[in-house]
């Protein structure tokens, strides 16, 4: 597929996976959430090579779900903080860890808990207007054309 056509589709889900659909732009956003903010922090953390980490940092800048914002003169230093939009995608995050946890789980897997509570979160995506769990009731995709 190609992602520059993708950005123009009429299907939210073919135009975000244009933007994060490659495996570093996600886990740039997870270690984001997890409060990483540097450069250094996040190659460490991911194994990622110099110059595919400034792209993807590029990009999701770009795309407005990180900011950079400088944090040292001397020698002139940024860091990337979460923007809004960044931090709705948390819990997109939590619903591709709760598929993997399901069906690519076995050995130990990294657990997610609540800071105040300390329960672990079992996430669950659940239709706002109907209050039924996703993928429990019938779809249908509709077009723009068809509206």
């Amino acid at each position: 597929m190609d992602n520059k056509n993708t950005g123009n589709d009429p299907c939210p889900i073919a135009r975000t996976l244009a933007l994060v659909g490659d495996t570093w732009s996600i886990l740039i956003l997870r270690d984001a959430h997890a409060g990483l903010t540097r450069f250094d922090q996040f190659r460490k953390s991911l194994g990622i090579a110099p110059t595919i980490l400034t792209r993807r940092l590029a990009t999701l800048t770009e795309e407005g779900l990180l900011e950079k914002r400088r944090y040292s003169e001397h020698p002139p230093r940024e860091e990337y903080l979460l923007t809004a939009a960044g931090r709705d995608f948390l819990p997109v995050l939590f619903m591709i860890a709760a598929w993997g946890r399901q069906h690519r789980g076995g050995g130990k897997l990294v657990q997610f808990f609540d800071a105040e509570t300390g329960t672990e979160i079992k996430a669950v995506a659940v239709d706002e207007v109907t209050g039924a769990k996703i993928g429990t009731r019938p779809m249908r995709m509709v077009t723009p054309d068809e509206n």
